[in-house]
């Protein structure tokens, strides 16, 4: 399986339409669709990433709460769901743990763990799992801010730690663009859209991952 793997649109839909070269089974996005956008703006997203191809999505800190239900209603929501698609199992978690920003959608980590183990218990039982997290999980190459800090989800890592999904698709930080590992968890920020996206290759629970500009 092939996936455009995205994340921090904000409503930047100019470069959408350049995905549409890309070869793939699914995309895949790591919230922040809108940039404090509410439910019309993220349709306009949404509507232009489904003509390329299948959607999976989670909202991001910066999205209001319909666009959240927005992501239910038209059958692409990943936040404490799980679904399979092609034998693979995919599930979620939106927002954000706590900033100091007051942003539309932040979590507790309490709240973020409960999530994650809801959308687990859907596809537990599938052999490939992959998380979808807008918040990274914390101390790592993908969750550290331009001035150092650590901005990820404790309750992200303790789940990656525990459960050892094969791969988690993330975003928030944009600046932290980029892979790393927990375990035997392969963690990807693809970074913001207008920057580019990155491309997994699944096969047989072998994962490779390219990173591309746009």
């Amino acid at each position: 399986m092939k996936i455009i793997c995205t994340s921090d649109i904000h409503g930047k839909s100019e470069k959408i339409n350049k995905l549409a070269d890309v070869q793939a089974d699914l995309i895949i996005v790591a919230g922040d669709l809108t940039n404090f956008g509410h439910k019309n703006k993220a349709m306009e997203i949404l509507k232009s990433l489904q003509q390329i191809g299948k959607v999976l999505a989670v909202h991001g800190n910066c999205d209001y709460a319909d666009v959240e239900e927005t992501l239910s209603e038209i059958g692409v929501n990943l936040h404490s769901k799980g679904v399979e698609i092609g034998g693979i199992g995919f599930f979620g978690v939106g927002g954000s743990s706590l900033t100091p920003f007051n942003t539309p959608q932040e979590y507790s980590e309490e709240e973020i763990k409960k999530a994650l183990l809801k959308g687990y218990e859907m596809v537990a039982d599938l052999e490939v799992k992959v998380l979808v997290s807008h918040s990274p999980p914390v101390n790592t190459t993908v969750d550290k801010t331009s001035s150092g800090f650590n901005a990820g989800s404790e309750a992200v890592r303790k789940f990656i730690e525990e459960y050892q999904p094969n791969l988690v698709i993330c975003g928030h930080i944009h600046e932290a663009k980029g892979k790393d590992m927990i375990g035997r968890t392969l963690v990807v920020n693809p970074g913001p859209l207008h920057h580019g996206f990155a491309l997994a290759h699944i096969d047989d629970g072998s994962i490779d991952i390219e990173f591309h500009k746009l």
